[in-house]
């Protein structure tokens, strides 16, 4: 028994603390004191067993359940399963720090000229346009917006002045035609002006869709391809230092496991490649569609606004279903800064 005793105990894991002095767990006492009852109990063949996981898997290894209470046998299972655990997640760290290692390593070469990195010319080419379209059309919408808000301020305005040329076309006798006129002008400028809102709103929402939410999707793709590259080419740089080293049976283990792991990142680098490509043609056809309509909508209702055809302008919003908000509404919401 008391082999058996030696044997578990040579298996047991050492603790280290800060200072490298052998620390005392507060379980050790807890595992001491089973021993003693096992071996003051001694075995019993009619209850079931629990094998200890020593080197030698001797019969003295051999603990009845039946002699060791609900909280021992609990704190024996934590100690069997939590080196396993702890190894578990050791080597789950190791692997992700050694994974960021490598994609640093690479972009350090990338940027220093010295590593390679795999290129497709034409896909990065229409990446670059689409970084460089999302720029202009979001300083279109920065001078729509700009456009809107002045516009806005001024119709306000032309309100404002039309109730105070109706207000003086009351009180002044000798003047109420003079002021009835321009009061009269000021609030036809003003419902021509809401109109043409209308069409400014319509046209400021669907450049906001597009370029927040629609390129912005596409761009969030274009983000996690390029870190899959970028992923994709550290294994591939460590696949190759592995392979122009010794072939003895440990570097061939590391070559396979390293070719597993670099036909993981490849198939995950393609597979995001095509969803970008994909992507890329889908956003190009919808962009060509929407602002087809908008250019459009914003052009026909601009003209006939400053030409004065209430008519036109009013039919130009019908025939792109632009709905008008209710008289007396707030200022839209859409132009608070995002």
């Amino acid at each position: 028994m008391s082999d058996g005793i030696m044997s578990k105990a040579a298996t047991m894991e050492i603790p280290i603390n800060s200072n490298g002095n052998t620390g005392a767990l507060a379980e050790d006492d807890g595992l001491e004191q089973d021993l003693q009852q096992v071996m003051a109990s001694g075995p019993n063949l009619n209850e079931t067993s629990i094998v200890s996981g020593g080197y030698g898997g001797t019969a003295e290894g051999i603990i009845p359940t039946g002699s060791i209470k609900g909280r021992d046998r609990a704190g024996l299972a934590r100690r069997a399963t939590g080196p396993t655990v702890r190894k578990r997640a050791r080597r789950a760290e190791f692997d992700q720090c050694n994974n960021l290692g490598s994609c640093t390593k690479q972009m350090i070469s990338e940027r220093f000229g010295r590593g390679s990195r795999t290129v497709d010319l034409e896909l990065e080419a229409q990446i670059e346009l689409l970084r460089d379209t999302k720029r202009k059309y979001g300083s279109v919408l920065r001078l729509a917006r700009a456009l809107t808000n002045h516009f806005y301020n001024m119709v306000q305005t032309q309100h404002a002045l039309g109730d105070a040329f109706a207000d003086l076309s009351q009180k002044s006798p000798e003047l109420r035609d003079e002021f009835g006129y321009n009061a009269e002008t000021q609030k036809l400028l003003c419902r021509n002006g809401e109109t043409l809102l209308g069409a400014i709103n319509f046209f400021v929402s669907s450049i906001n869709t597009l370029v927040n939410k629609t390129m912005e999707d596409t761009l969030m793709t274009i983000k996690m391809y390029e870190n899959a590259r970028l992923e994709f080419d550290a294994y591939r740089s460590d696949l190759e230092e592995l392979s122009l080293g010794p072939r003895d049976a440990a570097a061939t283990a590391r070559i396979d496991a390293a070719q597993q792991q670099y036909q993981v990142q490849k198939d995950k680098y393609e597979r995001l490649r095509s969803d970008v490509t994909i992507k890329l043609r889908f956003l190009e056809e919808n962009k060509v569609k929407v602002m087809h309509k908008q250019l459009l909508l914003f052009h026909n209702a601009i003209s006939a606004y400053f030409a004065g055809n209430q008519q036109q302008l009013e039919q130009t919003l019908e025939r792109f279903n632009v709905k008008l908000n209710p008289p007396g509404a707030d200022k839209p919401s859409w132009l608070e800064e995002p």
